[in-house]
């Protein structure tokens, strides 16, 4: 197997007056481009002035927007063997410091560093010894021709520590190997071609490793484009950005492949829809700026089956896939081949899957994880087996497609001692236009309720009905919602009530909707 470190390495050398990131400006014109020569130079500084402060093999913290500093830093990092640590921006004072404390630096770019020094006015006494250096200023003072120690790749190693969303406000750290990663892009590569990485758009935070995975690892394998959103402009997940934008930028931007959150795919299929006079190669062009459809994979949360079909019908597909980060990110995914609508396909090739007793999908793999760097009550089990109990309840079907359910800890059981999983009707919920986010509540209740968070413009009576009408047409009279909470969906109210990745934190969501009836 090739290391997918030296893969990229290679390329650096051998496609140097290629193009390897774009950043689009804000005006359709202009743009910055990065050669794959440049690259090599600049993540060779990098590593070289590094080793004048920490060893390979130290921890480094990485506080950085989505930017060509934070590709530069990862890829040093990662070819000089250090552990590093990216925090999202997005965190708190008190979830980044529990991140950061074992880090013996941290590197920021320009809005990182604004980011830190205001955690670091909020809990001076968290941050005070922890050095922040600036990844640019670190390039500009290594020699002319500098490059860091060359870490070799025979032998495995935990290279990252990756947050993940829990039920305290300190994260778990996932301690990725870089033989696990190895294994996941060897698999990868099995369901897709060069051809489909030539020019990548990110979308999401470089923080999450599935971005990592797909918008750096595959296209620079390829030897393809990275395209970058215009500076300052925030990533989905992140405070203030809304999916519905994201539109005008997949047309410039011409993807050729994607990684789409639930809430894109939806504003997506709606979009198909008013354009349902045009047909497949000019609703391609409307939308991505070129003739045919990028590869698109979506993952994170649900995204409801009749959202997806909507699209196939259209001539886009979509490819649904499932993972989590103890898994080095994907454990399964749909491909164009086989593409079953609902469900979140097959393992990939070194992924090994089984139900528990309960339902509990278990998996085995090459790609798991070297264990936690800290502790959560919603951390998953490694049985003595090598089998790692996700706590996500699905099926398995005779030709091995998987569908999840939902999450275990998740299960909402009524008064009438139904069991309901609540994902899959939230997902069909989200589908109605005009909803923003919904979640499911009800435990111990007669009948499920509604918190919905409205998209700008929509009216509560009006989006009431359509949920109603919507709740008898597609689910089942236990999962439908009798009551709903409407809110206005807004950045201070999902970083109060979801985590970083969108997920809500059912507890504070309860209490909030019950503040509100009082």
């Amino acid at each position: 197997m090739t290391h997918f470190i030296d893969r990229i390495r290679s390329v650096m050398r051998e496609r140097a007056d290629d193009t390897a990131i774009v950043q689009l400006s804000s005006t359709v014109a202009s743009h910055r481009a990065v050669t794959y020569g440049t690259l090599e130079r600049e993540c060779g500084a990098l590593a070289a002035a590094l080793a004048g402060r920490c060893p390979p093999g130290a921890t480094v913290g990485l506080v950085a927007a989505n930017s060509v500093p934070w590709i530069e830093a990862d890829l040093a990092l990662l070819l000089g063997c250090y552990v590093e640590v990216p925090v999202p921006l997005a965190f708190s004072a008190e979830q980044a410091a529990h991140l950061l404390a074992p880090c013996s630096v941290v590197l920021t770019d320009d809005e990182g560093r604004r980011r830190f020094d205001a955690w670091r006015a909020s809990a001076p006494q968290a941050f005070r010894s922890v050095p922040c250096l600036s990844i640019r200023q670190l390039i500009e003072s290594a020699p002319a021709g500098a490059q860091g120690p060359v870490a070799g790749t025979g032998a495995d190693r935990v290279c990252k520590v990756i947050h993940t969303s829990g039920t305290t406000s300190s994260p778990k750290g996932v301690r990725i190997r870089e033989h696990g990663l190895d294994a996941l892009l060897a698999s990868l590569w099995g369901n897709a071609t060069p051809q489909d990485y030539e020019r990548y758009l990110n979308l999401v935070p470089f923080s999450l490793l599935i971005e990592q995975v797909t918008a750096l690892y595959m296209p620079f394998s390829a030897g393809g484009t990275v395209v970058l959103p215009p500076a300052g402009e925030a990533p989905l997940g992140d405070p203030g950005a809304v999916a519905a934008d994201k539109l005008a930028l997949m047309r410039r931007a011409r993807p050729s492949a994607m990684t789409l959150p639930p809430s894109l795919v939806e504003v997506l299929a709606s979009a198909a829809h008013r354009m349902a006079h045009l047909d497949s190669g000019a609703l391609c062009q409307a939308l991505f700026g070129r003739a045919t459809p990028p590869l698109i994979a979506a993952g994170g949360a649900p995204v409801a089956a009749k959202t997806i079909a909507r699209l196939a019908e259209r001539g886009i597909p979509v490819l649904q896939g499932y993972g989590l980060s103890e898994n080095s990110s994907v454990v399964s995914w749909n491909t164009r081949a086989a593409n079953r609508i609902g469900s979140v396909g097959k393992p990939l090739p070194h992924v090994a899957c089984r139900l528990g007793p309960d339902g509990e999908l278990g998996i085995r793999s090459a790609s798991l994880f070297a264990g936690y760097s800290g502790s959560d009550p919603s951390a998953c089990h490694t049985d003595a087996e090598g089998w790692l109990w996700t706590g996500d309840l699905a099926e398995i079907d005779a030709d091995g497609y998987i569908t999840i359910i939902g999450r275990k800890k998740n299960l909402i059981i009524t008064a009438h001692g139904r069991n309901v999983s609540p994902e899959p009707a939230e997902a069909s919920y989200r589908s109605v236009p005009g909803v923003a986010d919904v979640v499911l509540l009800g435990e111990g209740q007669e009948t499920l309720s509604a918190f919905v968070l409205t998209a700008a413009g929509a009216d509560p009576i009006a989006l009431r009905r359509e949920l109603e009408r919507h709740g008898e047409r597609w689910l089942s009279g236990v999962e439908r919602a009798s009551t709903f909470v409407f809110e206005a969906d807004a950045p201070a109210l999902r970083a109060s009530l979801f985590t970083v990745t969108g997920r809500p934190r059912r507890q504070d969501i309860e209490r909030h909707v019950r503040a509100r009836r009082a």
